[in-house]
């Protein structure tokens, strides 16, 4: 898959159809005929779509758990709750279901966010803005723990 990056406002119509933004459709192309699979974030009240090579390669990971251990069993049911196979009409749009719609507060206005690995999360917009309109001193000591002990890298030099 073409790497994706960006923010788009959409809407959802009464069936729950949803277009997929033109910037999206151009570098899911090859994605499109496979399908999609979407399911519930475990970190926030949205839902995460992954093109189906991109699944399979998040499962390969999942699927090294051992099973009989029961935290492993609690994390992949969590990871897999509400999880559903969707394909992109003809005109480019999503049919998202009732189910995770309702789990995501989804109604009519939403945001396709694009996060790491080309994971797209949907938002309902009011939700998207709560979660990314942080406390300005909070977002700064979260990028210094986050980011700051990875240090300022120039190819194989380490400034830090």
């Amino acid at each position: 898959m073409a790497e994706l990056f960006g923010s788009y406002e959409c809407t959802v119509d009464a069936k729950g159809r949803a277009m997929l933004p033109v910037a999206f459709k151009k570098a899911l192309q090859a994605d499109l005929e496979k399908g999609f699979v979407l399911k519930r974030s475990i970190f926030g009240t949205c839902l995460e779509l992954y093109a189906v090579d991109d699944w399979k390669k998040q499962m390969k990971d999942i699927n090294k758990l051992n099973r009989f251990k029961k935290e492993n069993m609690e994390f992949i049911r969590a990871f897999t709750a509400g999880l559903k196979s969707i394909e992109v009409d003809a005109t480019g749009r999503l049919l998202l279901p009732k189910d995770l719609m309702l789990f995501a507060s989804i109604s009519k206005d939403i945001v396709m966010n694009v996060t790491n690995n080309n994971i797209i999360e949907i938002w309902d917009k009011t939700k998207y803005e709560e979660a990314v309109n942080l406390d300005s001193g909070y977002v700064e000591g979260l990028a210094e723990r986050v980011m700051g002990a990875m240090g300022n890298k120039t190819g194989d030099d380490e400034l830090s």
